[in-house]
């Protein structure tokens, strides 16, 4: 495994951690000579790109940009490189990208934080570049964190709280709390439920750095809204309500709110939620994997077979100590997804595969998956 997380590294640096990204229609120059501002335009552009059964970027002239937070996943798979190899090159490496996190966070916020380095289109509003979001921050706040010698980098990190309690609206009801997805955003009573596990999971990782009740308290108000929200078949959908989102109980998103509920207890030694863990990870495994590793897309479909599926399927299980499992899925996406060179394949088709890479999604996610992996099995 290490050898393959040498080859990814090694293809994401030769080509300076820059590439096509899952939602990069936006920054397509062919986009942008339409003398039409539409948000339905927009999305067709921008869904066309993302679904097309080949790479269309190049010939829609997308631009290619480092993403914020790819480079997050990479500092971190890079340190885990250093750690297993014995070679500082790789955590000056990590170092460097550390340093591109801090030139390139979102300006005008509360505090620490960063999104996409291209526009985006959504449903209800368009979100200009760099607009910043729970998700891209959490992950850069980990890097951060993970990153530091002592006290360096960890101001930064610390200044992502007020991020998140002031610009992404945490607020309280009843016993519980949630926030949004992005600063300023606008989807209404919408809730993204992913987004608030990692919105939890970035004040236990502060918490843990210096303890303080309250942002333990804060973590476990947002934790009891999303154990509030697992299904009896133990998944959870991506929003709440469901009709917000076309998504159902997808793979990657459900492996972000069990790997919260594992931080939680990695970081207090509660046990509050363990019954919640138990169904979910029985779920996460038997319906969202199939024996042989391979990823199911949903609870009701098994296709596409998506590499950041995978990915997360080798962080999620890694982390609950079952390397077992990690290495069967290991084992699949590096003889169905894996070009050889230090290249993952975005997805599995059922009858073809999407044989083109993007440097976040697919890339960004295997490198830090593989060196989560290596880190679990020097634990054992």
């Amino acid at each position: 495994m290490a050898r393959v997380l040498e080859e990814t590294l090694a293809y994401a640096r030769d080509r300076e951690y820059t590439g096509w990204d899952y939602f990069d229609g936006m920054s397509s120059r062919f986009r942008q000579w339409l003398p039409v501002e539409n948000k339905w335009l927009n999305i067709a552009v921008q869904e066309g790109i993302k679904r097309a059964p080949v790479n269309v970027r190049r010939l829609m002239l997308v631009e290619r940009r480092q993403n914020f937070k790819g480079t997050a996943l990479f500092v971190m798979a890079n340190l885990a490189a250093a750690d297993h190899l014995r070679d500082e090159r790789y955590r000056r490496e990590a170092d460097r990208l550390t340093k591109w996190l801090l030139e390139n966070r979102s300006r005008g916020y509360a505090g620490f934080c960063g999104g996409h380095q291209h526009a985006t289109q959504g449903l209800h509003d368009r979100l200009r570049a760099r607009h910043p979001g729970i998700v891209s921050t959490g992950y850069a706040v980990r890097a951060l964190l993970t990153a530091s010698n002592g006290e360096e980098y960890v101001d930064v990190a610390e200044s992502a709280i007020p991020f998140v309690f002031e610009d992404l609206n945490y607020r309280e009801i009843g016993d519980t709390a949630r926030i949004d997805y992005h600063a300023s955003d606008e989807a209404g009573e919408t809730v993204v439920i992913n987004a608030n596990a990692i919105g939890a999971r970035l004040l236990l990782d502060l918490h843990e750095r210096q303890p303080r009740p309250r942002l333990r308290e804060r973590a476990e108000r947002i934790l009891d809204y999303v154990a509030g929200q697992q299904a009896e078949i133990g998944g959870w959908v991506y929003t709440d309500p469901p009709s917000g989102s076309h998504l159902s109980m997808d793979n990657h998103h459900n492996g972000f709110i069990l790997e919260s509920f594992l931080r939680y207890r990695e970081v207090t030694g509660s046990d509050r939620y363990d019954d919640t863990l138990k169904r979910g990870l029985e779920f996460y495994r038997e319906i969202l994997f199939e024996k042989s590793g391979a990823p199911n897309w949903d609870e009701e479909s098994a296709y596409p077979k998506d590499v950041h599926a995978a990915a997360e399927g080798i962080v999620l299980f890694s982390a609950a100590g079952d390397t077992a499992f990690a290495s069967r899925i290991i084992d699949w996406t590096l003889s169905n997804l894996y070009a050889g060179d230090g290249r993952f394949y975005y997805q599995k088709r059922r009858f073809y595969t999407k044989r083109f890479t993007l440097m976040r999604w697919c890339q960004a996610w295997m490198a830090f998956a593989l060196g989560e992996y290596l880190r679990a099995r020097e634990r054992e």
